[in-house]
């Protein structure tokens, strides 16, 4: 019996085996086929409800199976289930290509499409409508046969680039680690991070401290280590990852797959990669993004010179560095901030024990959303690590399911996440409601002390559960329209806004407290918190900004002549440079989310939803950060709405006007 083929409501994991997946992921194709081949041998004439309806709701069985599979491949993947992923991607892009390239089906869509003024839909069938179209026309189907071939051949190739991509990254940040023993090269380093370090190299029954290329332990290494030459070769090890010469090197993956992005987009009549992808922003053209950034870039750089003017000044005169270095950013700007704030991250994490930061977070989504969060043992989960929750409304309605994994694990990739295992929709008259997921890489607990956060770490909980609650409140009818659904350059409003709670005194006073004594974090800390969050604003602006540069470069140019990764990208950071380039590291050979994550061509997508975000949260401000009526104006129009309206107008409605890019650039003191 295979269990992914039984009928289930929550995931199956324990009784799920790797060899169960193949013949599953077959079986829900055939499934969906089934289900499409319904639909267009229906001899009735297209409706909106036989033809659209009938093809949202297709393929739900295929799109449980693999929504299992996919998470799994990110949170606890295995060489075994890296392989399979290598295995079924092409069949599945081979058959989203076999629904969008199949002519009798597309002709039943536009044969609804065309007669849509006739129809009486409301808006929420109007977006489904044109979404589907889209979908089709955007995808190849009005290609002809020989085009639609090579747009298959393509995709096939693009998918399994992209999964050898994110194996190559995952494989190289696992290769490197540094193995301590002396007691000076570890001086700097906060007691709890050389804990985790001995707790590390225990595992592994050495002695002394091992460092990895892992974010709890990278981070911390860069921010305290006095060393300075360890410092710069961690720096390297992690800025070269698939840039080496070995077999994960990803140089060719990456042009492979800009130069593929670029012929897919010129096979279905757009310029670029970025002019497909955009058509359907916020944004709405590549020209659009440019602007935007380089209008944001134009009010940061000077603040951002300035900011490392005086950084390289502090550092020279501490400890006589005559240049600043990559390695050396990290760790001079702590040292800075403790000296202008007097603010140690290590003074503030034992205010942040993740029990008691989850407990903020659930209550503060209690009081702006009358949300309930219940711990539950009875739901399958696929480590034991992971922590299942019911989440219900003040009437006791069931509102979803919501896994929480909180910890690094040789299976799971770097970051933090937000996924789904269940999308909500109605369907029969019955609402069913949503299972959503977030997965984190923090602190461990070690044999003396709870998972203590950093203050970043903190706000990463905040951002993805921000998302989290995008998924759960979905209260729309159609599964593709639900939760984070929606344009991507919208997609970062619900998590950046939730995390402007973090810096607020009313918030804090209800999560941090001292894991020893109880005692509330002091207010001068808060204080300082707020003061800081502003802390050399223009450089991070500068790199994000940077970032989504580059992402633009790739995409919105013909990528064909490129033949230098390491050119290409130094052309790119011309105008964000700050420090020395290193010869050796590139960034887009380990640069996930735009070549294995969803954000090519919508790296920007940060940066504009941070004026989205900023923006709303001054409502909040001007009202009381939990105060009911803004919250429950956000709840209906923004996060239950998922994609069933343009997002400027649901913002619109929200906010009762446009989004201004003030409140930002107020917040992060570069006005």
């Amino acid at each position: 019996m295979n269990p992914l083929l039984q009928d289930f409501n929550t995931a199956p994991f324990s009784k799920i085996k790797a060899e169960h997946y193949k013949p599953a992921i077959k079986k829900g194709i055939e499934i969906a086929k089934a289900e499409i081949d319904a639909i267009v041998n229906n001899t009735d004439a297209p409706t909106f409800e036989n033809t659209t309806v009938a093809l949202d709701f297709s393929g739900d069985k295929l799109s449980r199976i693999t929504s299992i599979f996919f998470n799994l491949n990110s949170a606890e993947t295995n060489d075994e289930i890296q392989k399979i992923a290598q295995e079924v991607s092409p069949w599945l892009s081979e058959f989203s290509n076999d629904i969008t390239l199949n002519e009798e089906l597309f002709k039943r869509v536009k044969s609804v499409f065309d007669d849509k003024e006739n129809l009486d839909l409301s808006p929420e069938q109007k977006m489904l409508l044109d979404k589907q179209y889209k979908g089709f026309a955007r995808n190849g189907a009005n290609l002809n046969n020989a085009d639609k071939t090579k747009l298959r051949e393509i995709d096939a190739k693009l998918s399994k680039l992209s999964l050898q991509f994110g194996e190559n990254v995952l494989a190289e940040t696992n290769a490197f680690e540094m193995h301590l023993t002396d007691e000076k090269d570890v001086s700097g380093l906060p007691e709890s991070v050389k804990e985790a370090a001995h707790q590390l190299a225990k595992e592994q029954e050495k002695e002394g401290y091992i460092f990895t290329l892992q974010y709890p332990s990278y981070i911390p290494f860069l921010t305290y280590a006095d060393n300075r030459e360890l410092r710069k070769e961690m720096a390297i090890a992690a800025g070269k990852k698939a840039f080496q010469d070995n077999k994960f090197n990803n140089e060719k993956n990456v042009l492979e797959i800009v130069n593929l992005r670029q012929q897919r987009a010129n096979l279905l009549g757009y310029k670029t990669h970025a002019h497909f992808v955009l058509e359907e922003r916020m944004a709405v053209s590549p020209e659009k993004v440019i602007a935007f950034s380089n209008n944001l870039l134009t009010k940061a750089k000077p603040a951002a010179k300035k900011e490392f003017e005086n950084l390289e000044k502090f550092a020279k005169n501490l400890d006589g560095i005559d240049q600043l270095q990559k390695w050396d950013g990290a760790y001079y700007s702590e040292k800075l901030k403790k000296e202008l704030f007097d603010l140690d991250q290590e003074i503030l994490k034992p205010y942040f024990k993740l029990e008691n930061v989850i407990d903020g977070v659930f209550e503060i989504a209690n009081r702006l959303y009358d949300l309930n969060f219940e711990e539950v043992f009875n739901i399958d989960k696929y480590h034991p690590e992971v922590k299942t929750y019911n989440v219900t409304d003040s009437k006791g309605n069931f509102i979803s399911v919501f896994y929480a994994d909180y910890h690094p694990r040789k299976g799971k990739r770097n970051g933090a996440w937000m996924t789904s295992y269940k999308s909500q929709y109605v369907k029969d008259g019955v609402n069913e409601r949503p299972h959503v997921s977030i997965v984190c890489n923090f602190t461990k607990p070690t044999a003396t002390k709870p998972s203590l956060l950093t203050f970043n770490e903190v706000t990463t909980l905040f951002h993805e559960f921000g998302h989290a609650l995008h998924g759960m409140l979905a209260n729309t009818t159609y599964n593709s329209l639900s939760g984070t659904s929606v344009s991507w350059d919208f997609v970062e409003l619900p998590s950046q806004i939730f995390e402007n709670w973090c810096y607020e005194k009313e918030a804090l006073e209800l999560f941090a407290k001292h894991y020893e004594t109880g005692e509330i974090i002091p207010m001068k800390y808060v204080e300082k918190i707020k003061e800081s969050a502003s802390f050399h604003e223009g450089m991070q602006t500068l790199r994000q900004l940077s970032f989504g540069l580059l992402d633009m470069k790739w995409h919105s140019e013909n990528p064909s002549a490129i033949k230098s990764i390491k050119e290409f990208e130094n052309d790119a950071f011309a105008d964000t440079k700050l420090y020395p380039d290193v010869a050796e590291n590139a960034m887009s050979t380990s640069f996930s989310h735009i070549f294995q994550g969803g954000y090519s061509a919508g790296y920007y997508s940060y940066k504009w939803a941070e004026v989205l975000d900023a923006d709303a949260f001054e409502y909040f401000l001007e009202k009381g950060i939990f105060n009911k009526e803004v919250a429950t104006k956000f709840k209906e129009n923004i996060l239950s709405k998922g994609g069933t309206e343009k997002p400027m107008e649901l913002y619109k409605r929200f906010r009762g006007q446009e989004p201004k890019p003030d409140a930002l650039l107020k917040r992060a003191g570069l006005i």
